[in-house]
């Protein structure tokens, strides 16, 4: 085996894991997709195709962070929700990792945000639809970064294809 056939599969492995890291906020998401496509650019042995590739997929990339961002910062805006909720609910998403295996981020995530919503608003009904609202925009960003993510991932796959048909 090639030093460039295992660069390309490291790269894929990488990229893999930074795809599902814009699911699973365990994991690393759409920088490790980036590095990923840099090292392949370089080392995978593609020259002008491989940075062609590098390019193309690194405007999906940056396209999926931004919008990720802008999407969920533009929604929660929106219902007057406060970055402090978000930073509780964060810390609860960590808290809750360690003490639920695999859905604790999520139940840690959705449960901080609904408890620092109460505490503002001293109100539940009104803090569950506040806690509702960013749950969906927040998943609205994850689903944008997720979906240009896997358009990087494969603008790289029709690169490996092209190179290895042209050797």
């Amino acid at each position: 085996m090639t030093s460039e056939a295992v660069v390309t599969i490291l790269c894929g492995l990488g990229i893999l894991v930074g795809v599902a890291g814009t699911i699973i906020p365990v994991l690393p998401g759409s920088v490790l997709v980036g590095i990923s496509l840099l090292a392949w650019a370089i080392w995978g042995g593609a020259g002008t195709a491989g940075w062609v590739v590098f390019a193309v997929a690194m405007v999906f990339v940056a396209g999926g962070m931004t919008a990720g961002a802008v999407l969920t910062g533009r929604k929660l805006k929106q219902h007057a929700i406060p970055n402090r909720s978000i930073v509780v609910a964060l810390v609860a998403a960590v808290v809750g990792m360690f003490i639920i295996p695999v859905l604790g981020l999520f139940v840690g995530f959705a449960a901080g945000l609904l408890v620092s919503e109460f505490l503002r608003t001293g109100n539940f009904p009104t803090a569950a639809r506040s806690s509702w609202a960013a749950l969906k925009a927040t998943g609205l960003g994850m689903l944008a970064e997720f979906g240009l993510d896997c358009l990087a991932a494969s603008t790289w796959v029709v690169g490996v294809w092209i190179t290895a048909a042209g050797r």
